[in-house]
């Protein structure tokens, strides 16, 4: 098994390149199930989670060619309808072959998901507005068992709750669904917003596309020829990069990045005293040489994202003051708080609040990654420990981040993957 052993340095310099986001990769690569021909994908990053949705689309029947940055899917063979648990057990968003699975076939079986343990992500949103479609659901050993034998009706869905997998699973559903959809209260994220923007391309009509109310006039299980496209840049990579200069107080310019994606982000680093210096494609960031403590309430986009939740805390260690974090969204989130505490962290957790008193002067020691963005935490909290830092378990930190190491050892950490 892998870890990263890391040091402390004095200062970060340099160019880093975004990868492509993994959480706007996943539902389109399931997207791929609509099509009726080959799709060429690029600026896909490489990163675990991607591999596995590809081995399922093999799984199901699916022609797959993965090199680099790029794939092609052919999904006009796929056959298969049932998704196992040996490789849906390891990443929730495999969910997201439900939907369009069930809008080809008029079936499925998709066995219930696992993957980060940060929270409960229930699918009863999925499977209700599924069933609002005309399709008839139970659950039997672990599995999800879905039929629509004469296939998806347009309806009216109204989310009790912002869901971005639910929402992605039910734009993919009624675009092969007879009639209109319509979605109330869905969710806006780049990623929900790029899957839209595809499908329209590729001649389904949606409306309302980056607002909370969607409308996709379906097929009539026609499938579509979907076009070829890049995947979006990684925004929680990117405000992963843009912590790492603000803890280090280094210099960094990230390239290949969206800014307008990044606005929570690049608000809070600013109240915490950097500044940017932001183009089309890129951004710099110029640190301050005093970090301010900063209160941050996680939440839907476009506000403060929970995925970046887990490296602010641990920029906050770093800070001249007392700051306030409050997990809105996930109620296991906090799980690398007892990590940082093992590096010296002074953190209380009261419920779904973090006060982090800053500034600690963090020491190296072993620590567990608890889960995918608490292991970039710990890696930002390396960078300035006295001593060596050993992360272990970043089996969690690949599903999400593409050669963090080698980027980081691009401006200058000191950081090292090595086997146990």
């Amino acid at each position: 098994m892998d870890y990263l052993k890391a040091k402390s340095v004095k200062s970060l310099k340099g160019t880093i390149d975004i990868s492509g986001a993994k959480n706007a990769s996943l539902p389109l690569i399931a997207m791929t199930i609509l099509a009726q021909n080959s799709v060429n994908i690029k600026n896909l990053p490489n990163v675990a989670d991607i591999k596995t949705l590809l081995k399922l689309l093999t799984n199901l029947g699916a022609c797959v060619s993965f090199e680099e940055q790029k794939v092609v899917v052919d999904t006009v063979p796929l056959h298969e309808t049932k998704a196992t648990y040996d490789i849906v057990k390891t990443m929730r968003a495999s969910i997201l072959v439900l939907g369009p699975i069930l809008a080809r076939f008029g079936h499925c079986e998709v066995s219930l998901p696992g993957g980060c343990a940060i929270g409960q992500r229930p699918i009863d949103l999925h499977l209700k507005a599924l069933e609002q479609m005309g399709a008839e659901i139970e659950i039997k050993a672990g599995y999800i068992e879905a039929r629509a034998p004469k296939g998806l009706q347009g309806a009216n869905i109204i989310f009790d709750k912002i869901t971005v997998t639910g929402t992605a699973n039910i734009v993919m559903a009624a675009a092969l669904a007879r009639g209109k959809t319509t979605i109330t209260n869905a969710a806006r994220e780049p990623e929900v917003v790029q899957l839209c923007e595809v499908l329209q391309a590729s001649g389904v009509k949606i409306d309302g596309v980056g607002t909370a109310v969607l409308t996709i006039e379906g097929s009539a299980g026609k499938l579509i020829n979907i076009i070829d496209f890049s995947i979006i840049p990684d925004r929680i990579e990117a405000g992963t990069y843009l912590c790492a200069g603000a803890i280090t107080k280094s210099e960094i310019t990230l390239i290949n990045v969206e800014p307008k994606h990044l606005g929570a982000v690049l608000s809070k680093l600013e109240e915490m005293g950097s500044s940017f210096t932001i183009e089309k494609n890129s951004i710099t960031i110029h640190p301050s040489e005093t970090i301010k403590p900063v209160k941050i309430v996680t939440q839907e986009y476009p506000a403060f994202p929970t995925d970046m939740q887990a490296q602010f805390l641990a920029l906050a260690t770093q800070a001249d003051g007392v700051s306030i974090i409050e997990e809105k969204l996930f109620e296991n989130r906090f799980m690398h708080v007892s990590e940082l505490q093992r590096m010296g962290a002074d953190i209380t957790l009261n419920g779904h609040t973090a006060t982090v008193n800053g500034k600690m002067q963090l020491s190296g020691t072993d620590v567990m990654a608890t889960d995918l963005r608490a292991s970039s935490a710990l890696v930002l909290a390396a960078l300035v420990s006295e001593g060596e830092t050993n992360i272990h378990r970043i089996y969690h930190l690949d599903r999400g981040y593409d050669s963090l190491e080698k980027k980081l050892e691009g401006v200058g950490a000191n950081i090292k993957r090595l086997k146990e």
